[in-house]
């Protein structure tokens, strides 16, 4: 059904490239309007889980990922009205460089697509660093490179000496108004490691350091003009994706804790509208599974951080691998992959024993592996049917038994051979979101309600 909504005030900020601040100039803007008082919802570009995670410790509520090639256009839009429509003012974080999608020519899933998909106003971030006369080359070549919703720029790591000056020659230069500036302040730039941001919770005196930024951005940048063109967006229609599927009444575990953290909320919200009860466990801290469950859901995160941990915990690794070897039907990607062999190697080169379900090692490699989109099809039938799921891959461990039941394929072409993909099991590197085809979730669901009968 379309549904037309009132006007939901927001904006999207964005940059030439990652490691240009957008992250810390989005969390300190964030954190500036709710000190103001305001309503906040928060949203993240593309398939990044921490980035999000960020948000959700500034907001205090849950921030979403947007992203076209992993849900359609349409239900991006859902998922993005659904959580602006009462909100004050919406703030969208851009992915990479605005104008990064699939590939040198396609746009499609990148910053400037969503931008314009729900008629988002853009708040260009501009890193100064040592450029001078080039910063206008840089910022004027993205305002014209095509047609695009930019309506104001913020200088990252500027000289508070010079601003009136650059600020002066890029207006000129563009004609796009300068809000103002973030000096360099390393203290209170988010860090990050190999899959990007450190975790939140990794952050000393992390709602310290935000609320320093945000009073530092209410003296260097306009908040108020930044509210200002939030409110120039006009109305977004949409379509509440159908889920014309009979509700599954079944109890499944997910895997939720410190380690176990990847994990869209959209996926849980599906799982719920399917019929499913979400009982949440900690591999980390508790004994075993919950009880009375038709299956579980592992997620990705960083087992290679907690290894020790995970390894030290024998009931619960014993409590997962009798339960999966006597039916119960997992699902599990990235870091809960690595959980399921027999060995895991943790970020100081030690190998560590695990839960066992895969006969292989989990081991750090020398760089990014697998990397990308891709869309995953069972060569036969298994416990999502033989429907195919979106999901994108993101990992600098890799497996001596990765699986090759599945097919995976970029958007480009190509591909290669991945997952475990059995009458129980769909477990492997690629992760997935589950609005990228209800039917694979509820195959998943009726399998996890006939285990349970069976128990």
């Amino acid at each position: 059904m379309e549904v037309a909504n009132m006007k939901m005030p927001r904006l999207l900020m964005t940059a030439a490239s990652s490691g240009s601040g957008k992250t810390t100039i989005t969390c300190g803007l964030l954190q500036a309007l709710v000190n103001r008082g305001m309503n906040v919802a928060a949203f993240k570009c593309g398939p990044d889980y921490i980035d999000a995670m960020f948000h959700e410790k500034v907001i205090e509520a849950r921030s979403r990922n947007l992203d076209t090639f992993l849900t359609g256009m349409e239900t991006m839009k859902y998922i993005f009205a659904r959580e602006a429509e009462n909100a004050d003012i919406s703030v969208i974080e851009g992915v990479m460089g605005f104008y990064d999608g699939f590939g040198l020519t396609a746009i499609d899933a990148s910053s400037h697509d969503i931008s314009l998909k729900l008629d988002a106003p853009v708040i260009f971030v501009a890193k100064c660093g040592l450029l001078g006369g080039s910063l206008g080359a840089v910022v004027k070549g993205y305002a014209e490179f095509r047609k695009n919703n930019i309506k104001g720029i913020i200088l990252n790591s500027a000289d508070e000496r010079s601003y009136p000056e650059v600020k002066k020659f890029i207006e000129e230069e563009t004609g796009i108004k300068v809000l103002g500036y973030l000096p360099n302040v390393k203290e209170l730039v988010i860090g990050s490691r190999h899959l990007g941001l450190v975790m939140p919770h990794e952050v000393e005196k992390l709602k310290e350091k935000l609320n320093k930024l945000a009073d530092l951005m209410e003296k260097t940048i306009d908040i108020d003009e930044i509210v200002r063109i939030a409110k120039t967006a006009g109305e977004i229609k949409y379509e509440i994706p159908k889920i014309d599927k009979d509700k599954v009444k079944v109890r499944v575990g997910v895997a939720s804790d410190e380690c176990f953290c990847f994990l869209y909320k959209d996926n849980i919200e599906l799982l719920e509208r399917l019929g499913a009860e979400i009982a949440y466990f900690s591999p980390l801290s508790d004994e075993s599974l919950p009880e009375n469950l038709g299956g579980i859901i592992i997620p990705g995160g960083y087992p290679e951080l907690y290894a020790d941990r995970l390894s030290k915990n024998k009931t619960m690794l014993r409590s997962i691998k009798e339960s999966v070897e006597n039916g119960l039907p997992c699902m599990a990607e990235g870091g809960g992959f690595m959980y399921l062999h027999n060995e895991l190697e943790d970020t100081s080169e030690t190998f560590h024993k695990l839960v066992g379900v895969i006969d292989g090692k989990a081991f750090k490699t020398k760089g990014l592996v697998r990397f990308g989109y891709i869309t995953v099809k069972p060569k036969n039938d298994c416990i999502i049917g033989n429907a195919e799921l979106r999901g994108h891959g993101f990992h600098f461990w890799d497996s001596t038994d990765c699986g090759e039941d599945c097919n995976a394929v970029r958007p480009s072409g190509g591909g290669y051979e991945c997952m475990h993909a059995k009458d129980n099991l769909f477990v492997g590197f690629p992760q997935f979101h589950y609005y990228s085809n209800v039917d694979a979730l509820h195959e998943f669901l009726l399998r996890c309600r006939s285990h349970s009968e069976k128990k």
